[in-house]
């Protein structure tokens, strides 16, 4: 098969990764909560890269103020679901990938049905009550959490496990969510830098390699460009499982 004819030609090329690499990616099921500043980037390259299954989880709709960073919407977008649109967008970009939308809020009720069959959660929210959901219904499923965040000009990304939990990393009680991407000033940019480093190792998870973030917070400072990486201690034995 040519490049001309294989979207990820150059993919497939890659050393480690490889056709059992694309293989493995085409027959995985990956969960992106939170179609926003985030979810908009992390999607966008789950798809294209050849993801088998994509789902999409959001109940907000698209505003004005998401345009400068929600690069699937369009102004025409508007009003509508967010879900919707950006379905309909990654379609229109990768129509290999079975892009599923799912118009809800992720609850303590709902969220181990949301996550089932996952092979990997990128969680692209922005409140910690909604994370905390997110990162304990996919440890009780044994399913890895790519995890990111964004505010100001700051980001973060790492990987959530066996190993490492969330309470690792931040405790809590938590602080009332006044600055949250809705709310707050936030850098549109870096939402992308973040959200393509979330989609980086989503990939890797989804296609059988392991992720280097596992145990470490990767923080990003927008205003210097620079990348600094902060270890996570593991979860004392017995407060892992």
């Amino acid at each position: 098969m040519t490049s001309s004819l294989d979207p990820y030609a150059r993919q497939r090329g890659l050393t480690g990764f490889g056709e059992p690499g694309q293989e493995a990616l085409s027959h995985s099921s990956v969960v992106v909560v939170g179609a926003g500043g985030l979810g908009c980037p992390a999607s966008q390259y789950l798809a294209a890269a050849g993801v088998g299954r994509l789902t999409l989880i959001d109940d907000d709709h698209v505003s004005v103020t998401n345009l400068h960073r929600q690069l699937l919407f369009t102004p025409e977008d508007v009003g509508r679901p967010k879900v919707d649109a950006a379905a309909q967008a990654l379609v229109r970009q990768s129509p290999h990938c079975d892009v599923v939308a799912i118009r809800a809020r992720l609850t303590s009720d709902n969220a181990d049905a949301l996550l089932h069959g996952a092979d990997v959660v990128v969680d692209a929210t922005d409140t910690m009550p909604v994370r905390r959901l997110i990162e304990a219904a996919a440890h009780r499923a044994g399913i890895p959490v790519v995890w990111g965040a964004v505010q100001g000009w700051h980001g973060q990304v790492t990987v959530f496990g066996a190993g490492h939990r969330l309470d690792d990393v931040f405790p809590g009680p938590d602080a009332l969510d006044l600055e949250t991407c809705d709310g707050g000033a936030v850098l549109g940019t870096a939402c992308g830098q973040i959200g393509t480093a979330m989609a980086t190792e989503a990939l890797k998870l989804a296609s059988g390699l392991p992720s280097e973030l596992a145990g470490v917070l990767s923080v990003l400072d927008g205003r210097s460009g620079r990348w600094r990486d902060v270890a996570i201690a593991p979860a004392p034995q017995g407060a892992q499982s």
